[in-house]
């Protein structure tokens, strides 16, 4: 076991952050099995090593935790439940399994490791695409399985410029926007920022953790394309082990169809067309294959109807900095640029669909438009509960709000 302690430790002191994300504010962990699971690059890693060091209260060499790297070469020749077995036995409590997707017999092991290790706790993570119910050997009975987003505006300014930002409920926003915005922007020029330049370099480049690495956008821009690019050649395959090569390549014909025309109504007989597939249910499974991967996000209509049994309605790339690493001249796509904004900020905490008027529903209860600092109030003006979500502002004023605050929901 002592390669693997060695192991363990080296990765923990490596990739320790002293920044806690909300991620580990709002969900409760400390039960015995947790899965999370979120796209490449979200900060997964680096929220197991900070749940083992809280465990740990600190101490990067206990014997009590273990951190496992499932896709390492050394993890490679041992299977994971003997490396838990050997673990337990010599009194470790906290194991957790990085990559576990990229694990051929992930599921049968932690299945088994969870019913013959009962006062083991287990964490693991995986890609967007692990989903725990259709494996052969059922979890969904024992784990408890959470999603981890990108970074809010707020968290990327708190990484960034080292400001403590309280967040913000979106009935707060809607409430009292003027009051926040002005906290917010009081808070910034104290540190000679303003928010609108803050706010349009988070859109370049301030999704995911990982931006600090870079002084270079291009840079950022480049690794994010490489993983997109891993996420559907190596991530979708691990987890769905009948994806052939063909499938990779008409998976990724179709991605550069709908990444160029976000937000995107599909039309699926274009599509089963240009990918040379026979049926719209390929293309709906597609579809899911790159959501699942975190790459895209797709809305349905407003209504009671079965999700299932519709098409969506609007699909958006999952948020701005993956459009402007591959999409071309974003100058010409501010509009869907703020759309993805609003998208990315809102629905991991509320409910969007896409309503008959305006762009956006939320909760099913508000109708959302977004624009500029010019845009018009005529399309949803008449409507019940209807917000103008406006970029190229400070602060707003009745239903005109700024577009960054909705950044500050987690």
């Amino acid at each position: 076991m002592d390669r693997f302690f060695d192991l363990s430790r080296q990765f923990i002191i490596a990739n320790n952050r002293e920044f806690k994300r909300y991620f580990l504010q709002k969900n409760d962990l400390s039960y015995r099995f947790n899965i999370v699971s979120g796209q490449r690059g979200v900060g997964k890693s680096t929220a197991m090593i900070q749940i083992l060091l809280e465990y740990s209260k600190g101490d990067v060499f206990s014997n009590k935790i273990l951190y496992v790297p499932t896709d390492h070469f050394l993890v490679g020749g041992t299977n994971i439940y003997t490396i838990a077995e050997e673990f337990y036995k010599l009194g470790g409590e906290l194991i957790c399994f990085d990559e576990i997707h990229k694990y051929k017999e992930w599921s049968m092991e932690l299945k088994s490791i969870y019913d013959s290790f009962p006062d083991l706790r287990i964490l693991a993570s995986g890609s967007s695409a692990l989903e725990i119910h259709k494996g052969s050997h059922d979890l969904s009975r024992r784990a408890i399985v959470y999603k981890m987003d990108g970074l809010s505006f707020r968290e990327f300014l708190t990484i960034k410029e080292n400001i403590d930002l309280d967040i913000i409920s979106l009935d707060g926003i809607l409430k009292n926007h003027e009051k926040a915005a002005y906290s917010v922007i009081e808070t910034l020029k104290n540190k000679n920022l303003r928010v609108l330049p803050c706010f349009y370099e988070y859109l370049r480049t301030g999704f995911y953790p990982y931006f600090i690495k870079f002084n270079e956008e291009s840079l950022m821009h480049l690794m994010l394309e490489q993983n997109i690019h891993t996420s559907i050649e190596s991530d979708l395959t691990s987890v769905y082990g009948f994806i052939t090569g063909e499938t990779v390549r008409k998976i990724k014909k179709l991605l550069s169809v709908v990444a160029s025309l976000v937000p995107y109504t599909p039309d699926l007989n274009a599509l089963k067309d240009i990918c040379g597939v026979s049926d719209h249910r390929t293309i709906k499974t597609y579809l899911s294959y790159i959501e699942d991967a975190g790459i895209i996000v797709q809305y349905q209509k407003s209504g009671n109807a079965l999700d299932s049994l519709r098409k969506p309605e609007k699909i958006y790339l999952n948020n701005t900095s993956q459009m402007y690493a591959i999409s071309a001249d974003n100058s010409k796509n501010i509009g869907n640029i703020r759309e993805t904004f609003f998208a990315q900020a809102v629905s991991p905490v509320h409910k969007l669909r896409i309503p008959k008027k305006g762009d956006f529903e939320v909760d099913g209860s508000y109708i959302v438009e977004i624009g500029g600092k010019n845009k018009k109030t005529g399309q949803i003006n008449k409507t019940e509960n209807s917000i103008y979500a406006l970029d190229e502002i400070e602060t707003g004023l009745k239903n005109r709000i700024p577009l960054w605050l909705f950044g500050f929901l987690y």
